[in-house]
Order: structure tokens, then C-alpha cells, then sequence
């Protein structure tokens, strides 16, 4: 995959194209969390990755979790991975947290599903929304003596910024029960 140069708000970066939106409005991880610092009234957090994910692996504490998509629990063997499902309600759901102009923070893993829920938003209407193009995991470490060869320890919020395992209900998304129903169904589980 190419790389494209991108400015952040203190420095400039080569990022994967699939990290790049339509918005063009960038920030790292931790200068998400300093934005995030200075102004904590104006500045929002979303992590659009799965509940499993926020759950399970850690997140920021203030940052707002809608998944932008689902597992399917169905491996798929082409991509060496699970197959997902788009929650066709992200829009709604993060309408239902958020002004179209709020200053809105979005990550997921590493940059890329947050590129694409910046762009979802953007069609939407929302016109300050920046990607974390770092994402909360960060990129994968290159050098193959390092013992963390391939393991996302490079940057991200989880290696810049404060983050816990510590749930609050008012930040974490859950369906409703009708959503639930449709999930189970889409989800074959």
C-alpha cells in the first residue's frame, strides 16, 4: 500500500492512504491527548472500535465509544481475519453524542477504520472532525530484531497517553434491544 505525506498540527508524517480523509484534518495520538487537555469542554473523544476492543483492550478515558462496524464471527480467509458487518446506525448513534461542529477526536486500532468514520461523518455534515492517525493500539514495530517486531507498540494513545480499563456507562455504547435482535441476525450468533 502507498504512503502519503500528511501534516499534524507538530509535525508531518508518511501515513498509509487508507488513513487519509476527506477532511484532511490529522492529529497523533498524543496530540490528540494535549488538544484534548487544554480544552476538555470543546475538544470530544471518539474510539470507534468494537465494544470488545474498548472493552477488552483499554481505552481512553474520556473518549466516547460507537463502533463503526461489528464482527461477524466468520473467519475469512482471504484477508486472514474475521469478516465484519458496517453498524448502519454510526451516524445516528454519534448524532445522538455529538454537534456537527464539534471538534471531534476519532480513533480506532491504528488509523484506518477512523479514516473512514471521519469520511462517514464528513458526508454527514460534521466539519471538525480530526483522525488520530495512530489510533489507540499504534503502528507495528518494523525492526525484526526487536522483540516487539510486529506488535503495535510504536505510538498510539496507549503508548503516548493515559488510558484504563475502567467503564463508564455513559460512554460506552450498548443496543438497544431492537438493535440487539438485528445485530444477532446479522451476526449469525
Amino acid at each position: 500500500m502507498n504512503t502519503v505525506e500528511i501534516k499534524t498540527p507538530r509535525s508531518t508524517h508518511q501515513v498509509l492512504e487508507e488513513k487519509l480523509t476527506s477532511l484532511g484534518l490529522y492529529v497523533t495520538a498524543r496530540e490528540a491527548y494535549e488538544m484534548w487537555k487544554a480544552d476538555p469542554e470543546r475538544i470530544k473523544v471518539l474510539d470507534v472500535r468494537t465494544f470488545e476492543e474498548y472493552v477488552l483492550i483499554g481505552h481512553a478515558e474520556m473518549a466516547a465509544n460507537v463502533p463503526l462496524a461489528f464482527p461477524t464471527y466468520n473467519w475469512d480467509a482471504k484477508k486472514g481475519n474475521y469478516s465484519v458487518v458496517g453498524n448502519k446506525d454510526f451516524i445516528a448513534h454519534v448524532s445522538e453524542r455529538f454537534k456537527p461542529d464539534d471538534t471531534i477526536l476519532v480513533m480506532c486500532r491504528s488509523g484506518g477504520r477512523s479514516a473512514m468514520a471521519v469520511n462517514a461523518l464528513a458526508k454527514a455534515g460534521f466539519t471538525q472532525v480530526h483522525n488520530i492517525i495512530d489510533g489507540f493500539e499504534g503502528d507495528k514495530v518494523e525492526d525484526r530484531e526487536s522483540v516487539y517486531h510486529g506488535m503495535r507498540m510504536r505510538n498510539g494513545w496507549k503508548n503516548a497517553a493515559p488510558w484504563t480499563y475502567r467503564l463508564d456507562p455513559k460512554l460506552v455504547w450498548l443496543p438497544s434491544d431492537a438493535e440487539l435482535e438485528t445485530l444477532r441476525k446479522t451476526l449469525d450468533i
